[in-house]
């Protein structure tokens, strides 16, 4: 096994454009109403969300990670049984507080290091994300804001991708029950053939069925075995918002940031069933189902519809224009 590397990425060897959104529209409803959609998807881009073969043995495969939960079944499966040469990409400028993106990036640097695999750690770059996501504070989970979010990580990915000579990039937010796989996979398509236009490059997004019920259980298995840190949000601040108001309402205590003891259940993984059964599909599908209805919060709805008339000078001038491709944000 290679001596394993943590190298470093400034926000200043990143795209200078990664806070301009690039697949959203604002536009109004039939109810006056403003609201923000995702492009329409492509020909070109449903036929690559198909899945895809595994690349050949020893393909070079940039890995972007969320987190070490979410890596270590991927990791076992990409490196040992596929014998593919991996490198972990850590781009995450939406987890927040600081001091969880830290406990994150390090549980999944000691990770890496384990398995001798080279680790690339990208500057905090939250005030590019925080750009990108403006107007989208009130959006719900798994809506617009969670594609900008994904946009914007893929797309950074992608580029360094493409400096330094991978074949493919994939990321574990694939894995994850409280992640639109469409939406992660989308993102990842997009942000490829963005680089096969502007450069000619070769680049691949790999699209791959990371949810079998085996996968998922090897995924609790690994995090038990490593006693990983049980992460009790998405990571941005609004899904951290979002969390409690959910587990106000359902009588379950607040989110709790490092320590030795979890809001909910135990602080590291320690019981496949149990840790399991916490992140059940019943358990996602509740939430998700409460967040689409604004958590029960009928000036919501309100508070949305004035974020995005203060934000919509931010698409001003964006609208899709062959006469004027460098005011696009497409």
């Amino acid at each position: 096994m290679c001596e394993p590397t943590v190298t470093t990425l400034s926000a200043a060897a990143m795209p200078t454009d990664r806070h301009v959104l690039k697949y959203v529209q604002l536009r109004y409803d039939d109810g006056d109403n403003l609201i923000c959609t995702d492009d329409a998807i492509s020909e070109e881009e449903q036929a690559l969300l198909a899945y895809t073969p595994t690349p050949a043995p020893r393909a070079k495969v940039l890995l972007h990670s969320c987190c070490a939960p979410c890596s270590g079944a991927m990791v076992e499966e990409m490196r040992y049984l596929m014998d593919l040469d991996i490198t972990i990409f850590f781009y995450n400028p939406n987890i927040h507080p600081k001091r969880e993106y830290e406990i994150r990036k390090d549980e999944n640097i000691k990770y890496a290091i384990k398995h001798g695999i080279p680790f690339v750690d990208c500057d905090y770059d939250s005030d590019a994300w925080f750009k990108r996501m403006v107007g989208f504070e009130l959006e719900p989970e798994r809506g617009v804001r969670c594609s900008a979010c994904f946009d914007m990580r893929m797309e950074v990915t992608a580029a360094y991708a493409v400096e330094h000579g991978f074949d493919y990039f994939t990321t574990t937010n694939a894995t994850s029950r409280w992640k639109d796989e469409l939406q992660v996979n989308l993102a990842g398509v997009r942000a490829a053939l963005l680089y096969q236009k502007q450069r000619g490059a070769k680049l691949q997004f790999w699209v791959y069925n990371w949810r079998t019920d085996a996968m998922t259980r090897r995924k609790y298995e690994v995090s038990v075995d490593e006693k990983f840190y049980k992460q009790e949000y998405c990571g941005c601040s609004y899904s951290l918002r979002d969390s409690n108001v959910w587990r106000a309402q359902q009588g379950i205590p607040k989110v709790k940031i490092g320590g030795d003891t979890a809001g909910l259940g135990t602080r590291y993984f320690e019981d496949v069933e149990a840790d399991e059964a916490e992140e059940s599909q019943e358990v996602v599908d509740a939430f998700f189902r409460d967040a689409n209805a604004h958590f029960g919060d009928e000036k919501r709805p309100k508070k949305y519809q004035e974020a995005l008339q203060k934000s919509s000078a931010v698409f001003v001038g964006r609208q899709k224009s062959a006469e004027n491709i460098d005011a696009n944000n497409w």
